[in-house]
């Protein structure tokens, strides 16, 4: 995930194929949200200007109203939330080998900048979590502490399927420095504070603290390759109003309490559009940077199939359900998904107990099993009332984008038919 240029180092504009439902044209998400900003000049100072602090006075009406003053004290939190956070949050910077034409000579440069923050501490070694786009390619990675302190570390792992990556420090690099503790993202309701700490537009502005409130909880988002701009994936992610400008990619979205609610990622620009940044959530996020700890990759599960929100359908296509919601299942390509008997035209509404109404929820609580485990689906198929079984495959490749996995995780078929660009708005599982 990600956004448009940064700096001197320019990164592809992504595109996102919008939902016929979200009458939306020409939206852009941008490639690279934190990508890579190297120095930025501020030109020109807004003035400032004077904001009162409370109602004084007011005119008395002809009817003699009687108008008290008011004093209003916030004390919202905010402040004590980014105090706890913010010793663990470091700009991330990304190393390239730049030629000289004239010497015909290369040399380390910092091409890209991003933020990071430490998540796990033992005896030996910190851990970081940061975005894949921030240090993919990187011939070289430092992260910045806020005292301005350059450290070499090391890329434990990558996983470009959501756009995360594990990095390692020496523990003394955070001596008498907690980890962050994560929030069950599961939990969080639209409406709530969402507050961004992050190294926006270069080092000179790292530990810019940004606040807003979370947008909604689950929206699906694209996923690319940064160098084929392929879209590998797609991610269901937080939408908040919170300020991510480049740079912040990698950085904390926290709640009020301090906790982190997700690692912020991208965020769409276009005319007349505002307010529309992007976060993976904190329960993905604990669960991949987990894997790319112990492993250096992550797994991911897949049903096999190709399938849409309902919703997201137009009405004239919907199949005669008793419900208006779930997750229509338009391809089944999966062996074990066929042999448990699930069928193309089935309306998905649960998960292991656990309902599903889009495609955001199907992916998200798949994503939290592991390949071979089993799955138990609610289905409806017309009016009838379904429980299949199935075993959970794993994505593999290119190909996995599709869903196309037997129980092994392999390929079950080459139908070139099934696009991963998904016309209605995603879901490809």
């Amino acid at each position: 995930m990600g956004f448009h240029q940064d700096g001197s180092r320019q990164e592809g504009n992504r595109g996102v194929q919008l939902s016929r439902s979200w009458k939306w044209i020409a939206v852009v998400t941008l490639s690279a949200l934190v990508g890579s900003a190297t120095t930025f000049a501020a030109q020109g100072v807004l003035p400032h200007g004077d904001l009162p602090g409370s109602v004084a006075s007011a005119r008395t009406t002809n009817m003699d109203s009687v108008i008290r003053s008011v004093s209003v004290n916030v004390d919202d939190g905010v402040t004590s939330a980014v105090k706890r956070v913010e010793p663990d949050v470091v700009g991330v910077l990304n190393y390239s080998q730049v030629s000289n034409y004239f010497s015909q000579k290369s040399k380390l440069q910092a091409t890209g900048v991003g933020t990071g923050v430490m998540f796990f501490k033992d005896n030996q070694s910190a851990y970081l979590v940061t975005n894949n786009h921030v240090v993919e390619g990187a011939a070289k990675v430092e992260i910045v502490m806020n005292a301005g302190k350059h450290v070499n570390a090391v890329v434990v792992g990558t996983d470009p399927y959501t756009d995360l990556a594990v990095l390692k420090v020496p523990a003394a690099t955070f001596k008498r420095i907690d980890p962050i503790t994560f929030a069950n993202s599961d939990t969080i309701e639209p409406g709530e504070a969402a507050i961004a700490i992050g190294t926006p537009m270069g080092l000179d502005f790292a530990d810019t603290v940004t606040k807003g409130i979370v947008s909604a909880k689950s929206r699906i988002m694209p996923v690319q390759d940064e160098e084929s701009q392929q879209t590998l994936d797609y991610q269901s992610v937080i939408q908040t109003d919170a300020a991510i400008n480049p740079g912040n990619s990698g950085g904390p979205l926290i709640d009020i309490n301090g906790d982190v609610i997700g690692i912020n990622s991208s965020k769409i620009v276009a005319q007349n559009f505002e307010g529309m940044g992007f976060a993976i959530p904190a329960n993905s996020v604990r669960n991949i940077a987990k894997q790319l700890m112990q492993t250096g990759h992550a797994q991911h599960s897949a049903l096999g199939i190709e399938a849409y929100s309902l919703s997201s359908l137009p009405q004239q296509m919907w199949p005669d359900v008793p419900v208006d919601y779930g997750v229509w299942v338009k391809t089944v390509t999966a062996s074990s998904a066929k042999r448990a008997g699930l069928r193309a035209g089935d309306v998905i509404v649960g998960l292991n107990g656990k309902p599903i109404k889009t495609v955001a929820d199907l992916r998200t609580y798949l994503f939290q099993l592991k390949p071979g485990d089993k799955a138990q689906l609610k289905v409806y198929r017309g009016s009838q009332s379904l429980t299949i079984t199935t075993s959970v495959g794993e994505m593999s490749g290119h190909r996995a984008m599709a869903g196309v996995q037997n129980q092994s995780g392999t390929p079950d078929n080459e139908d070139d038919s099934v696009d991963p660009l998904n016309p209605f708005g995603s879901g490809i599982q």
